[in-house]
């Protein structure tokens, strides 16, 4: 049986958000037997990093990301491959009630709303090394009570593992010392032609979403508390479309593309499922999402910068330029604001009880679209 291969070096440098003293950040490589490689790093636990072959064998990394600590800190508000917490998504005000109790969270978002876990999201902490090995790399954090606004010591752990499979999975387990809230989840943005190869190979990739519902928000994006049928709608992408179709029907919406958290698992109330799958036909490579979780927020990086309107570029990897609609996001999560929505499943954790959320991203090499004609 082949071993995945784990390689460990230094990063750089950044200054621990609750210390201030600058502390080493390393990152970790995971290599399965078909070339396939998966990079994180302890800075935000962030996904650096995602290689794989195309169906004629030329390796492209396919995740945007960064080579040093400084481009990270710099475009923090995009949150590019960073784990996202305590409370992923957006909470109403800034607030929520538990029992009695009514606890004020930090608004990081025009002072309106909190976003992403707050000023010092799970995006922003130096993760501790906990285990490195062929079974993956195990990150760990203790969130204090009162951070951010939230109750309760939070112990975190996140696993990442890749197999021979070409399976990249995430395991988040989490425990707390009195009754809080917890939803996690990742914001690596993807681009299955390569992370560089932007707009024009983005509209070329398929996707699908096998859900008849998405959670309905208001201008702000706050849920109103209501799930909306897809049907006849652009958000109906229980069959394969054309990415660059779609967006193009977005173009009078206050919002221009995809950020909403759709419905998944519905009919399926255990184990992980597939609930989306995005393919680049050109070069073969695909993508499949398979989680426990009951909301997937499909986002298609709306908010990167627009250069044809003047917006300062964005520069990643091998000075690759990150746009708007250049990458699409898979973030398995619960609904947003679900603390405030009680007909939503519950984001709350007591003493004794440990959240498990799970997902894996199958990388496929489809090679049947080929056409063989030589008569």
């Amino acid at each position: 049986m082949s071993i995945v291969k784990v390689e460990e070096e230094i990063f750089g440098l950044a200054n621990n958000p609750f210390t201030k003293a600058p502390q080493m950040v390393k990152r970790f490589t995971m290599t399965n037997s078909n070339q396939m490689s998966v990079s994180v790093i302890q800075l935000g636990a962030i996904i650096q990093s995602v290689r794989m072959p195309d169906a004629y064998q030329k390796i492209e990394d396919v995740c945007l990301g960064f080579d040093d600590i400084a481009s990270y800190i710099i475009t923090k508000a995009t949150y590019i491959g960073g784990t996202l917490g305590r409370v992923a998504n957006r909470v109403a005000n800034g607030e929520y009630v538990i029992g009695e109790t009514k606890y004020a969270l930090t608004k990081n978002f025009q002072d309106t709303y909190q976003l992403h876990g707050g000023f010092i999201g799970f995006d922003s902490v130096i993760w501790e090394v906990v285990q490195k090995s062929e079974l993956g790399i195990v990150f760990r954090h203790v969130s204090p009570d009162g951070h951010e606004g939230y109750p309760g010591t939070l112990t975190t752990t996140i696993t990442y593992w890749l197999d021979n499979q070409n399976r990249l999975g995430v395991r988040y387990e989490a425990t707390t010392e009195k009754p809080t809230c917890v939803n996690l989840s990742n914001h690596a943005y993807f681009n299955l032609a390569g992370h560089g190869a932007g707009t024009k190979a983005l509209a070329d990739h398929t996707v699908e979403i096998q859900s008849s519902k998405i959670v309905d928000t208001d201008d702000a994006q706050i849920p109103t508390g209501q799930l909306v049928d897809v049907d006849n709608t652009v958000f109906d992408l229980r069959i394969p479309v054309r990415l660059g179709d779609r967006l193009m029907q977005f173009e009078n919406r206050l919002i221009k593309g995809y950020d909403n958290c759709f419905v998944v698992n519905e009919e399926k109330n255990t184990g992980i499922n597939m609930v989306a799958k995005i393919a680049h036909p050109p070069s073969g490579r695909a993508m499949e999402v398979w989680t426990n979780q009951p909301g997937l927020q499909f986002y298609t990086a709306n908010n990167l910068p627009d250069e044809e309107k003047g917006d300062v570029p964005m520069i990643g990897k091998n000075c690759s330029h990150y746009r708007k609609h250049g990458s699409f996001c898979m973030e398995t999560e619960n609904f947003p604001n679900a603390m405030n929505n009680p007909d939503f499943p519950s984001v709350f954790l007591k003493p004794g009880d440990k959240y498990i959320h799970e997902v894996i991203y199958k990388f496929i090499i489809e090679e049947s679209w080929k056409c063989c004609c030589n008569n």
